[in-house]
């Protein structure tokens, strides 16, 4: 008779354990630096606004499904914390009508000090293709005339954001929030508004 021999692992067993331990411990004290972080500095939600904005071209070409556009806006960004600042790494800034977006720019990065308002132009001039008039698209077309109406447009303006917070020589990662804002815009003809644009608070997502 030939007794099996018994191959034991410890060694390996240990080792895995000690991985465990050492990712729990880690985690535990990532957890426990973050949740001390917001007890004592409490970080308050930074602030965007549309201060005002200027429609002097809106045109939809419905032969051609081609929308003609000018739009200037100025966009303020108050951050309220005494202790964060904040780096902007990428700021791009779509434009949408009836769901379909129509212009975009990228604007310069730049960082944001402490209980700071940093006030940002937007220009959006040009012509890009949308589609109206067909199916789903309906809406579109009928919204767009019923706007050119009364001289007033509902246009979205969305930021795509990369940031950085600065907490005295330690930064986080990049987030990617996501600035949503929903405006009423009216015309303005030959120096002749339909209306006066009011300030709008923009929504906030992560």
């Amino acid at each position: 008779m030939f007794s099996r021999k018994r191959h034991h692992c410890n060694p390996c067993g240990s080792l895995f354990d000690l991985i465990f331990k050492t990712l729990l411990t880690v985690l535990f004290t990532v957890g426990l630096v973050v949740f001390l972080f917001w007890l004592v500095f409490r970080p308050n939600r930074v602030k965007f606004h549309v201060t005002d904005a200027a429609l002097t071209k809106f045109n939809l070409k419905t032969t051609t499904n081609t929308l003609y556009y000018n739009l200037d806006l100025k966009l303020t960004i108050r951050n309220p914390n005494k202790h964060i600042g904040i780096y902007y790494d990428r700021v791009e800034a779509r434009a949408f009508y009836g769901g379909q977006r129509f212009a975009s720019k990228t604007l310069p990065r730049f960082y944001q000090g402490k209980k700071n308002t940093t006030e940002l132009n937007v220009v959006l001039k040009g012509q890009n293709i949308v589609v109206a008039g067909q199916g789903n698209n309906d809406d579109l077309l009928s919204d767009y005339n019923s706007e050119k109406g009364s001289g007033v447009y509902g246009i979205d303006v969305k930021l795509y954001l990369r940031v950085r917070f600065k907490l005295r020589t330690l930064k986080t990662p990049r987030f990617k929030p996501k600035i949503e804002c929903d405006l009423k815009v009216p015309l303005d003809s030959n120096g002749k508004a339909s209306a006066t644009f009011q300030t709008t608070k923009c929504g906030f997502d992560w």
